[in-house]
């Protein structure tokens, strides 16, 4: 994170008073999902930082709720902190500690300052009281210790059933933060745990085990989301009262978001649950696993992320922010080629038949040290139906009848003659070309005003392209919902179209992920989990052209 930001000076001053001899940092997501750009930002900055300051940091999963947590997701947290470039100091699981995490509500308990409680959920939160009136306390507050400490061993045991007894913290019912009265520490969940098995019947609660966490791990700097901000006097409480040697600073960040799309993970899971996309991969989703299979580089999403800043403020993006960083990166990196999404044929009239010619063509302008490549021109050749009116308005200066266009890196042809079929619909052009107006020649004895890209037809591959819109047609639906309507009466029905067309035939070789710019269509990446060398697929990752501005 090279520019100065506040958690960058609260660091700075921390090593050179002598505060910390060495910043450690913590990822520390909860396994019940994929990760998504959000998650992206945190990994920046805590990897970011600590590297900065020659620190480390940990990939820790807080996998406290064996109900919504999976191996699936564990791994799949892994393999996107990897691809974005970070390398973690240590792996760890919260569930490592839950021996220590139990030890320490045992001392809360011995202190007076944690109980069972016996009331249901519900009677939990009609207790708690509102943001405007206190809590009321429980009516089993003021068990013994010795009660507390044989009933919260016999929780330990089993003997009770799920959401039949919790340990709560005894803080303070009439605190005008509601994080302090008497939140839940440990609930009954008999679940089997991905890492503990049937080791434990009880697990304790995020806003717990979280502070200890950090605590055991010796974690300066405990960097998390402003949603947490009032949790921050309860996170202390734990690590003070549990009697921790090491005591991490908690520190909040403004959270990213981005329009028309949803960073919850609950309504990410329900629109995979639901069929509305194809996985936690599906190239619509803002999943770093469907950013990775669209065609985005880790090196554009930090980028991205390191331009939005570090601020206490949150706010939404427009994705179109996020678009300009992919096209940044890969206009130096990505072959430049041909393809046809909407192929309409083309013959040329007075080309040799059987003759097949190779024509020279930069890999990447912008990039002359990639070199160049060579495509073949024949008789026959594809363009684009868009590119082909009959009777065209004024100012359109592509093919129709009598008129001449240039093909790229080929030569000028002539619009004759337009085949049709019954119903009248064009399938096929009749064109002559000028053999003397080939590229790269020096011709200068007239102009046209179109170029048009093509591939040759006898050697085309056939390959289907999908081209995205938003997945979500509401900036803020992530944000605001009602009875009336939730985020899914948003979700986008045209989001996805599957076109199929032809590429060149120097493309035969490509491989999953390969990237490419396709002349006048943008950005595309070879899908890596439907794409095979029978069936090629491309993603499109961005159009060529935006009108945002940094």
């Amino acid at each position: 994170m090279e520019t100065s930001n506040f958690i960058k000076t609260i660091i700075k001053e921390d090593l050179d008073s002598g505060k910390h001899k060495e910043i450690i940092t913590r990822f520390p997501p909860e396994p019940n999902g994929y990760l998504h750009i959000g998650h992206a930002k945190s990994i920046v900055i805590n990897f970011g930082l600590a590297d900065d300051f020659n620190g480390r940091t940990n990939l820790r999963f807080d996998d406290t709720n064996p109900l919504k947590e999976d191996q699936e997701y564990v791994d799949s947290i892994k393999e996107d902190v990897k691809w974005l470039g970070f390398e973690w100091e240590e792996l760890r699981f919260a569930s490592d500690y839950f021996d220590e995490m139990y030890d320490r509500a045992v001392l809360l308990i011995n202190k007076g300052l944690a109980y069972v409680d016996d009331l249901t959920a519900d009677e939990i939160r009609e207790y708690r009281g509102t943001l405007t009136e206190p809590g009321k306390e429980s009516p089993f507050r003021n068990r013994s210790i010795e009660e507390n400490l044989d009933l919260f061993a016999r929780m330990r045991g089993g003997e009770f059933e799920n959401g039949q007894k919790v340990l709560r913290a005894k803080i303070d019912m009439g605190s005008p933060n509601i994080n302090l009265r008497d939140p839940v520490i440990y609930r009954v969940s008999h679940a089997h745990h991905h890492n503990t098995g049937d080791k434990w019947c009880i697990y304790p609660m995020y806003a717990f085990a979280h502070p200890l966490e950090d605590a055991i791990e010796g974690v300066t700097h405990s960097l998390c989301t402003t949603e947490f901000e009032d949790q921050r006097p309860l996170y202390n409480w734990v690590v003070e009262q549990c009697e921790m040697a090491s005591k991490p600073q908690q520190i909040e960040f403004g959270r990213l978001g981005l329009t028309n799309t949803v960073m919850s993970k609950r309504k990410l899971k329900q629109l995979v649950d639901e069929g509305f996309v194809d996985g936690w991969d599906d190239p619509r989703m803002p999943t770093i696993s469907g950013l990775r299979r669209k065609g985005y580089t880790p090196e554009a999403i930090r980028e991205f992320v390191k331009e939005t800043g570090i601020s206490k403020g949150s706010g939404v993006v427009d994705s179109a922010m996020l678009e300009h960083f992919v096209r940044e990166d890969l206009k130096l990196k990505a072959p430049r080629t041909m393809g046809v999404l909407r192929p309409l044929k083309v013959v040329i009239k007075n080309y040799p038949e059987g003759q097949v010619e190779m024509l020279d063509a930069e890999i990447n302008p912008e990039n002359p040290e990639m070199g160049i490549r060579q495509i073949p021109f024949s008789r026959e050749i594809y363009i684009e139906q868009d590119d082909f009116m009959e009777n065209p308005p004024n100012k359109y200066f592509r093919l129709f009848p009598g008129n001449e266009v240039r093909l790229k890196h080929a030569y000028f042809i002539k619009c004759e003659d337009v085949i049709k079929d019954e119903s009248g619909n064009v399938v096929e052009i009749h064109c002559t070309y000028d053999p003397e107006t080939k590229s790269g020649t020096g011709f200068t004895g007239r102009k046209v005003k179109g170029t048009l890209h093509w591939v040759e037809a006898s050697q085309a591959i056939p390959a289907e392209f999908r081209l995205y819109e938003p997945l979500i047609l509401d900036n803020t639906v992530d944000e605001e919902e009602s009875e009336n309507k939730t985020f899914l009466d948003y979700v986008n029905e045209s989001s996805l179209e599957k076109i199929k067309g032809f590429i060149e035939p120097n493309m035969a070789e490509i491989k999953a992920h390969d990237k490419f710019q396709f002349f006048r269509h943008g950005y595309f990446n070879v899908d890596p989990k439907d794409s095979n060398p029978a069936h090629i697929v491309f993603n499109q990752i961005v159009s060529l052209k935006s009108s945002f501005k940094l």
